[in-house]
């Protein structure tokens, strides 16, 4: 059930990042994920529960992490084509797997071995395709961002392995939202007396992105408390939103090396299914 429930969750993710580019197009960084994340958290609040200190401590350090991989995020999705984003941001599971394997001991088997390899492969060759798009790497904040982003993401995947040990999938989804909530309000109030303000306009695709981020993290919390789950295997098939996020977003925005890019894409969606296979 785990493995279902963790594509299910990649497919709401991979909307969710389609969202997040088109409203790009109305509002800041901020004022949309401080919107869209306080929404989350009032959807979760039924669920809520008091917890004690040292937990409510873990999840502020988790809404840091997130805050920060969020916002180097959406930074990167503004300067950047979206294809190229997700590409990058799919690099994740390398790191996941790796350290999963060293921190938590997971072992694969071979047919899982397999199907991480072909996603490796498939993530290499698509960053060989964003660098023909003729984007410069260095120096590049784009890039800067994105890096931010993947090494604050893994470092998330890898807390929530070790605090949903002891701790309710909602609990933590429905408290972090709300200190990820706060955390942007300070941001946009520090950067308001700074002299950087930007006006909202509500834009109904900010609903949108509340309701399927709300989804895609439930779903992500409830397969990674799952017995006998494995973040490496979770990690890898919830960034094969990678596949939602390159279709929409190459009929949305028309982007370039479309047809090169699918063909890799295939090879990813491959070793997803192969993985997922060898984890029943």
């Amino acid at each position: 059930m785990w493995i279902w429930m963790a594509l299910a969750s990649a497919i709401l993710l991979g909307v969710y990042d389609v969202a997040k580019k088109n409203a790009l197009k109305y509002n800041g960084i901020y004022h949309i994920l401080l919107v869209a994340t306080a929404m989350s958290a009032v959807f979760v609040s039924p669920f809520l529960t008091a917890g004690t200190g040292p937990d409510h401590l873990r999840l502020i350090f988790k809404a840091i992490l997130v805050t920060a991989s969020w916002v180097s995020g959406m930074v990167a999705l503004k300067l950047l084509p979206i294809t190229t984003v997700s590409t990058f941001k799919a690099s994740r599971p390398m790191f996941v797997v790796l350290f999963s394997i060293i921190l938590f001991g997971e072992r694969l088997n071979v047919l899982q071995w397999g199907g991480v390899a072909a996603v490796l492969i498939a993530l290499w060759l698509l960053g060989v395709s964003s660098e023909r798009e003729g984007i410069p790497f260095k120096g590049n904040k784009g890039f800067l961002a994105l890096i931010v982003s993947v090494l604050t993401g893994v470092a998330s995947a890898l807390w929530d392995k070790h605090i949903l040990q002891g701790m309710e999938p909602l609990f933590v989804q429905g408290w972090t939202n709300i200190y990820i909530t706060l955390m942007l309000a300070l941001v946009i109030v520090f950067r308001n007396l700074s002299g950087h303000r930007e006006t909202f306009r509500w834009d109904w695709t900010i609903l949108l992105i509340a309701v399927f981020i709300t989804g895609a993290d439930m779903l992500y919390f409830f397969s990674l408390k799952a017995d006998g789950s494995m973040l490496s295997v979770v990690s890898l098939i919830r960034r094969s939103s990678v596949i939602i996020t390159f279709a929409l977003g190459a009929a949305l925005f028309k982007e370039k090396q479309i047809a090169r890019k699918a063909g890799v894409l295939a090879l990813l969606l491959a070793g997803v299914t192969v993985l997922m296979i060898g984890s029943f």
